[in-house]
């Protein structure tokens, strides 16, 4: 009886082919809007993530916070003064579950050369920084723990600030000046960092990196650091090492209420930003799949139409000897080789269609198994659900007013 209904079916949608494709077309779009929205969605997820990952391994950040200003008055950082290498230096102390604390001081100068001068954000800190960001060397090398100790101006350029100061020549050993506050300092490049891009905490390739001492003692003269990052043992004890450094914070910043410093690590950030992705992805999808709800609408709106045409047919039917539950199979087999036929046409849809997005947007091209699922049979449910009205109605038809139907 199965495969006898599915003939029968078939053959009908055959005889009304323009019909039965414009019936379908509803399923095919919201089942490739669902599949194509969820791989997008999958797929930014997984490269915001790599970017997030490439940043650095179990990374920490600590900086102080910035307080609002009220009345007019312009808000300022309370604690700042009060982040200096001795706090970093108690950090490891302190902190078992902290590896590294490395200090970050962050300033905004100018680098010149005979022929050259370019903006260049300066990164003042220790030997441990590269490591902790994931940040090779591309020729010479980084700061060392002797450049810091001893005050040596020396500094290590971002690819592209090399390349915008020497274009293909290579600038080991070379002398840059340093315009700081219209002060010059003369800095010896030791190392230029491999080419890593923007990221979320900017164009990496645009910095320039020199030993904390000298930033804090020959440029500013000043006895804090802008923030420092620590670096947890793995990243299941990052949670415990964001534990313990606000717990010594609030004692050793005397601030119970923790106004005074803020901490963000990466296992939060890639949980927002997961949490983010999977809200806009459900939101979205949940969206495509009001389309499905339409095609279902428009599949019970042509079975009404077919059982109409077909009212004759059916009172043949049932004067041969048809059972109700024989009308009833026939038109739901109908209905569902709509719903089926469009589910399959949509995955194909959806597939090229996610490729496409994803060769645009230059993420990874990710089919999640689930989407698929879900999407064809959410289809197969709307053919189900939407038709079975329209064949509870034929199957319901008395024979004798439908052999009269003209």
């Amino acid at each position: 009886m199965i495969l006898q209904g599915l003939r029968i079916a078939l053959n009908s949608l055959w005889a009304n082919k323009m019909r039965s494709f414009l019936s379908i077309l509803g399923i095919v779009i919201g089942v490739g809007a669902v599949i194509a929205i969820v791989s997008v969605g999958t797929g930014s997820t997984q490269q915001v993530t790599a970017r997030i990952a490439n940043l650095g391994s179990n990374m920490i950040t600590v900086y102080p916070w910035m307080t609002r200003g009220q009345f007019g008055r312009v808000g300022g950082t309370v604690s700042l003064h009060k982040f200096t290498l001795e706090l970093v230096e108690h950090v490891e102390l302190f902190c078992p579950s902290v590896k590294k604390a490395i200090p970050v001081k962050t300033l905004n100068s100018r680098l010149i050369t005979d022929e050259v001068n370019v903006n260049a954000t300066i990164i003042g800190t220790r030997i441990d920084y590269a490591e902790v960001n994931n940040y090779e060397v591309a020729q010479g090398i980084f700061i060392g723990e002797s450049d810091d100790l001893e005050r040596r101006q020396v500094i290590v350029l971002g690819s592209q600030l090399a390349a915008d100061l020497f274009e293909d020549d290579s600038p080991i050993g070379e002398t840059v000046r340093l315009n700081y506050e219209n002060r010059i300092f003369q800095f010896t490049v030791i190392g230029v960092m491999r080419e890593k891009g923007g990221s979320m905490a900017g164009n990496l390739d645009e910095r320039a990196y020199i030993p904390v001492s000298v930033a804090m003692d020959r440029l500013t003269t000043h006895k804090y650091v802008d923030s420092f990052i620590g670096q947890a043992y793995s990243s299941e004890g990052a949670v415990n090492a964001v534990q313990e450094l606000e717990y010594f914070l609030m004692k050793y910043l005397q601030d119970e209420k923790k106004e005074q410093f803020r901490i963000t690590s990466q296992d939060e950030l890639l949980e927002t930003v997961s949490s983010v992705t999977k809200t806009m992805s459900l939101m979205l999808g949940g969206i495509a799949a009001i389309s499905l709800l339409v095609g279902g609408i428009g599949i019970m709106n042509i079975m009404l139409v077919s059982v109409t045409e077909r009212t004759r047919e059916i009172g043949i039917r049932k004067a041969l000897g048809a059972k109700n539950r024989n009308i009833l199979w026939q038109f739901l087999m109908e209905s569902l080789s709509l719903s089926s036929l469009g589910g399959i046409a949509g995955m194909g849809f959806g597939w090229i269609a996610a490729y496409f997005l994803s060769q645009y947007g230059n993420w990874p091209f990710v089919i999640s198994g689930i989407s698929v699922v879900l999407a064809f049979g959410f289809a197969l449910f709307i053919g189900i659900f939407f038709g079975l009205y329209p064949a509870m109605k034929a199957a319901k038809m008395n024979p004798v007013d439908a052999l009269r139907y003209e």
